[in-house]
């Protein structure tokens, strides 16, 4: 008998060390060993980088600035990372046993008249207590495997909030981007404007003198119109960029008007960007974490559902002591219980394993999103690598086309007004100035995006000023 005594306790602690479902462990997909257009050299840590300031642009880097504190998606994960650790900490608690106090104070007294009562009653006053502790073994791991799944959850939140930075700053510098694409656009618009307006009032001196005809005049006419309808159309275009950064930062739409109104120029980032290897993306991705914290949770809810298929122990008891006090007499009353429960789970019609089911099909969908995200973020570097690289020879080229047909417009302009060639060759220089101008002006706003798209694919600049979430080990 003595043995059994001795072996129970040791029974029951070897049990409670029992840990059903399975561990989590990182996934893991075939990688190349580089990016088709970049190197094998693997990158630091570019989450530090802060990559816009490659522009050159102080006004950029105080929108970025300001914004990572104000941006309403950075701030609505943030709350979410409060109620993660909300949820982290109930599950942590659960494990421990958990004390309840009570207390009651009841005063009665019963008057009545005739045969119902003889005289009066004395006044009982009745004071009550009750202390009560509970305590449900983890046999299997239940309340251990839900904290692992609290946890993961949390790392996914603190993720997610890179994630929203991440994107701010896709979104923030992009918007600016176009916002000073559709400022340049405007100014070639009325520099080209203002040049065709003096081809215009030439071609009138020239009807006047007889060297040209009414034709000439209303063909200087319509471009000279064609010209102001663009004006309006980019307007409104750069006007809902500046909003669209406004709103990003937290702010009424016509908050940043006037102060961008006042122009720059495009932004252009001449420095180069180290991609890394695919492998980094695993380390520097925002995303890619997320993901796979939510793969652990999913793999820890495993063991959730798999430690209700088995028994359960609970420590139980309460302590009450009552006093009782009259006019004539008092007195007190403690009672105590202590004892264990058991639950054992029998015939559930299959609940419990189709739970367990579901719950494995949940982290096969977790690991293949993991892995999809991977994909994705390999795609979208390869494609940032290869427009940055074509787009940059095409700015180089449409930068020479540009100076071409301004020589040509000049060189046709002066023959015009020596009366050595028409006013066709003037217009269709300047239809040619205008549209490689404009060409340029694109080309140059789709190098600076796929700069920006290049450095959010890789991970980069969301924790340069060393806000980089990642939760503590608890």
């Amino acid at each position: 008998m003595l043995k059994i005594r001795a072996a129970a306790p040791l029974a029951m602690l070897l049990l409670s060390g029992c840990v059903v479902g399975p561990n989590h462990e990182a996934p893991q997909t075939a990688l190349p060993v580089k990016f088709s257009e970049g190197s094998a050299r693997a990158s630091a840590d570019v989450t530090l980088a802060p990559w816009w300031t490659a522009f050159n642009d102080r006004r950029l880097n105080g929108l970025v600035e300001t914004g990572l504190g104000q941006n309403l998606d950075v701030l609505q994960a943030i709350e979410r990372i409060t109620s993660a650790e909300a949820n982290f900490e109930a599950a942590d608690s659960a494990a421990f046993p958990q004390l309840n106090v009570s207390a009651d104070h009841q005063v009665s007294r019963t008057n009545g008249t005739g045969a119902l009562v003889s005289r009066d009653s004395d006044t009982t006053n009745t004071t009550s207590g009750t202390l009560g502790v509970s305590w449900l073994i983890d046999l299997f791991g239940q309340y251990r495997r839900s904290k692992e799944s609290a946890k993961a959850t949390l790392d996914a939140a603190y993720a997610s909030a890179d994630v929203a930075r991440l994107t701010f700053l896709s979104s923030v510098v992009s918007a600016y981007v176009d916002a000073r694409y559709y400022q340049e656009r405007i100014a070639i618009a009325r520099k080209n404007l203002s040049s065709r307006r003096e081809t215009l009032e030439l071609t009138r001196l020239q009807l006047e003198a007889g060297a040209a005809s009414r034709l000439d005049v209303v063909q200087s006419e319509g471009l000279v119109n064609s010209t102001l309808a663009e004006i309006p159309a980019l307007e409104i275009s750069f006007r809902q960029s500046v909003h669209r950064i406004s709103l990003l930062l937290g702010l009424p739409a016509t908050s940043l008007l006037a102060d961008l109104q006042k122009g720059a120029s495009q932004p252009y980032a001449r420095r180069g960007v180290n991609a890394g290897v695919p492998a980094d993306l695993i380390r520097n991705r925002p995303d890619i974490r997320a993901a796979e914290r939510n793969l652990a949770a999913a793999t820890a809810e495993i063991g959730v559902a798999e430690a209700a298929l088995y028994p359960s122990i609970t420590l139980s008891g309460s302590i009450s002591p009552t006093l009782v006090a009259t006019s004539a007499a008092s007195g007190s009353a403690t009672s105590w219980g202590f004892g264990p429960s058991l639950n054992l789970p029998i015939f559930d019609a299959g609940a419990r394993r189709a739970n367990i089911k579901a719950r494995e099909a949940a982290a096969r969908e977790a690991y293949l999103a993991w892995k999809q995200t991977v994909l994705s973020a390999v795609s979208e570097v390869e494609n940032a690598l290869v427009a940055v690289s074509r787009t940059r020879q095409t700015v180089s080229a449409l930068t020479s086309t540009v100076r071409s047909y301004e020589e040509a417009l000049s060189l046709a302009t002066a023959s015009y007004r020596d009366g050595a060639s028409s006013l066709l060759d003037v217009l269709d220089a300047q239809r040619n100035v205008a549209s490689a101008q404009a060409n340029l002006a694109q080309a140059v706003q789709q190098l600076a995006n796929g700069y920006v798209a290049l450095n959010v694919a890789i991970g980069g600049g969301y924790a340069w000023d060393g806000s980089k979430a990642v939760v503590a080990s608890r």
